[in-house]
């Protein structure tokens, strides 16, 4: 059911990003759509509400504008914040799963202050649980990725068990990419990572080198949750995978005769995989979880 819009000031800090400078077949159709059969709309912005079930929303700020953009997702559980640009559309996930949502479009009035453009409710019932973490969004946006999921799809080839295709595509990631210090010292809030750039220069930041990874899983429809949060006192990105039978793995992706080791593309490959860095990674005190994308 749709809300009114409310016209108020808050205050929207800007979300840090993920940097960790520590140890540190191509589908035919998008993933994503904003049909317009269910929308919240006004002069200044949209809402589309269309595929709820399939676990995201669709958001566009209509009209142009040099002024800073943001959209709030608040589910039963996480406020989400977004950084919009103008008259591009934005797909944004329903981490928190079933429940009461509250889907906000935010202008920027002065200095850290916004007022409310559109709002709107919505109870969500999810086709599965899975759906937010196998579709493209905002911060895993392989619909735009081709390369991505060209690469993803002759990595796995003909292989079926989803544990194989983890590990196929983690190798890839940690041995294929090197950790961009230069970018992680100047990188701004708002940054997105590009999932075929970072494939094409074979180099990134954490929050790269896990999306890169999330997209090239969801696209050979396995679900996977890019996950960002602390590693120690770092801001940190990291994923999660679901494997049938075994569940959701937020702690590990292969098993040798230690136990299994944490799934965190970043640390394993600037740290070459060694024995400490596996046991920290490895070490799930280590990890806080903040948001789920």
């Amino acid at each position: 059911m749709a809300a009114e819009s409310v016209a108020f000031d808050v205050e929207l800090e800007d979300e840090a990003v993920a940097l960790a400078a520590a140890p540190a077949a191509v589908p035919q159709a998008a993933s994503v759509t904003a049909p317009g059969t269910l929308e919240k709309k006004n002069t200044n912005a949209v809402i589309d509400y269309s595929n709820t079930s399939d676990g995201y929303v669709m958001v566009q700020y209509i009209k142009k504008t040099d002024l800073r953009l943001k959209a709030q997702v608040k589910g039963p559980t996480t406020t989400y914040t977004y950084n919009l640009e103008p008259q591009k559309w934005a797909a944004l996930p329903l981490s928190d799963g079933n429940g009461d949502y509250q889907v906000i479009l935010y202008q920027n009035v002065t200095g850290s202050k916004y007022a409310s453009v559109l709002s709107m409710s919505m109870k969500v019932a999810l086709k599965d649980e899975f759906a937010p973490f196998l579709h493209s969004n905002q911060y895993v946006d392989y619909d735009n990725a081709p390369d991505t999921v060209a690469m993803a799809a002759e990595l796995i080839g003909e292989v079926k068990d989803p544990l194989k295709q983890v590990e196929i595509v983690y190798d890839y990631v940690v041995k294929g990419l090197t950790y961009d210090k230069k970018l992680a010292a100047s990188v701004k809030s708002g940054y997105l990572p590009d999932l075929d750039a970072v494939l094409e220069k074979k180099s990134g930041i954490c929050f790269d080198y896990a999306a890169l990874m999330t997209g090239m899983l969801r696209s050979q429809e396995v679900p996977c949750k890019l996950v960002v949060g602390y590693a120690g006192k770092a801001y940190h990105a990291w994923i999660s995978v679901y494997v049938e039978g075994s569940g959701w793995i937020d702690s590990a992706i292969w098993f040798d005769e230690t136990g299994w080791h944490r799934m965190d593309p970043t640390f394993a490959s600037s740290a070459n995989s060694s024995k400490d860095i596996l046991k920290y990674i490895g070490d799930g005190a280590n990890y806080t979880a903040k948001y789920f994308y």
